[in-house]
């Protein structure tokens, strides 16, 4: 297969953060150790929290059913682990509040052999059993949104997709997951890819990929079966081309309007390493029990591209990994879009694609904020074509109305681009998540009346 070179077309605008990736970008993916405890929150997705069908005291396999999906808008969850149910209530999360969830104590000695399920075979499932077998597995998008997956693939009616994006940007600095999972897990992104274009009904499938991940993209081609109608397109480095609106654009030059989503210009984006989960997981039925997370940053020392059990506690993870003593700072995600812990004893969730520590001496105190100067960087920064600076100046004097309506506050997706060129030091993307927050609470306060 040829590799389409295609750097010439991007999106508008964007930044150019440090990469940092040479860390980890060689090191293959590893197991890691298994928690004596491990903390599972129901709210591991975007949507209605899954509901325990276990009792405390109870014995369970791995990979065994812990909680059943709440609705359509949500994913069941599965032991990481075989071991017994020591408590159900609530857990720390990484929003500061806790959650209902289940402590599980592992069996120290258990060999850790998943349950195997009920296969799904690629060839005879129907469209509609593909997607109930990827809710089942508990699989939601790994890229760091945990939107449950089955709804993404669900095409409305009246609707058709034409092309399946499969994304390996991987745009954040630090972050390595997606890059060790194209080298390494090549089968089963292309059994995923069978079942999500069966799923989807897609005419063909694009892998899109950074230059900066050459040697990924070269791997896939070489590999790819040629029975598949797929296409591994190389893209300009440019932060945040992995967002879906703006790989959809670099890609196929079409523009998803705003506020609507992929499918209204006939396309599907899916995370690579959610693609690779769906491939591993659906031809044995299994559920989702951990993910590759890369563990990195001046305050770990053993850096690397980790095979995690979810649930396992985040100070658990540090201590394996030997993190500096005089750690200051700690990220899930990556340092752009990631979110700073307050607490150690939180878990590693579906959605944590990355663990940043930094120590005292590499974080700088915060800056002094300044008045916005007009400068207009983060304006240009802004891939949205937002107008960033006034929305700013908006949230300031809390006029939620009119930054919804007026200037079109639900299209950022808050890439914290216009945060990162600001020469004032203004926490615009924590303005608009804080105004983003009143906008809802406004809504549901109307529709309740």
């Amino acid at each position: 297969m040829n590799i389409l070179h295609i750097r010439h077309n991007t999106f508008k605008h964007g930044v150019h953060p440090p990469e940092h990736k040479e860390d980890t970008r060689g090191l293959p993916i590893r197991q890691f150790p298994f928690a004596p405890l491990l903390i599972l929150p129901m709210t591991q997705h975007i949507g209605v929290p899954a509901v325990p069908v276990v009792r405390e005291g109870q014995e369970v396999s791995r990979g065994q059913l812990l909680a059943k999906a709440g609705g359509y808008l949500s994913v069941p969850l599965h032991a990481p682990v075989s071991g017994v149910v020591h408590r159900i209530g609530n857990v720390p999360t990484i929003s500061g509040q806790m959650a209902q969830g289940i402590y599980l104590k592992t069996f120290p000695f258990s060999t850790q052999e998943a349950v195997e399920g009920i296969p799904v075979d690629v060839n005879e499932a129907k469209q509609e059993a593909i997607l109930q077998a990827i809710q089942d597995a508990g699989i939601v998008g790994l890229g760091g949104a945990a939107f449950p997956t089955h709804v993404k693939l669900k095409v409305p009616e009246g609707k058709r997709c034409d092309t399946l994006i499969i994304n390996g940007v991987e745009c954040e600095p630090y972050l390595t997951t997606d890059h060790r999972v194209m080298l390494e897990q090549a089968d089963d992104i292309f059994m995923g890819i069978r079942y999500l274009l069966k799923a989807t009904q897609a005419e063909r499938c694009i892998i899109g990929i950074e230059a900066n991940k050459q040697d990924a993209a070269e791997h896939l081609a070489a590999c790819a079966p040629s029975d598949l109608p797929l296409t591994v397109a190389v893209l300009t480095v440019k932060y945040p081309q992995g967002a879906e609106k703006m790989l959809i654009t670099a890609l196929l030059g079409r523009e998803v309007p705003s506020g609507g989503l992929p499918i209204d210009v006939g396309a599907i984006v899916i995370n690579v390493a959610t693609t690779a989960e769906i491939g591993r997981l659906l031809p044995h039925g299994r559920g989702i029990q951990e993910r590759v997370v890369t563990i990195t940053g001046p305050g770990i020392r053993k850096k690397g591209n980790y095979l995690i059990p979810i649930g396992t506690p985040l100070r658990f993870v540090l201590e394996y990994v030997e993190a500096d003593p005089d750690l200051s700072e700690v990220y899930l995600g990556g340092p752009m879009m990631g979110v700073a812990v307050s607490n150690l004893d939180i878990p590693i969730t579906k959605g944590a694609s990355g663990v940043l520590a930094f120590t005292a001496a590499q974080v700088s105190r915060p800056h002094r904020v300044y008045p916005c100067i007009h400068c207009g960087a983060c304006i240009q920064a802004c891939p949205m074509s937002l107008m960033p600076n006034k929305l700013g100046q908006l949230a300031k004097f809390e006029a939620w109305d009119e930054m919804a309506e007026q200037h079109h506050l639900m299209d950022c997706f808050e890439c914290g681009s216009c945060s990162y060129v600001c020469p004032s030091h203004i926490p615009l993307v924590q303005y608009f998540r804080l105004a983003k927050i009143m906008v809802r609470k406004r809504k549901q306060s109307k529709t309740a009346v």
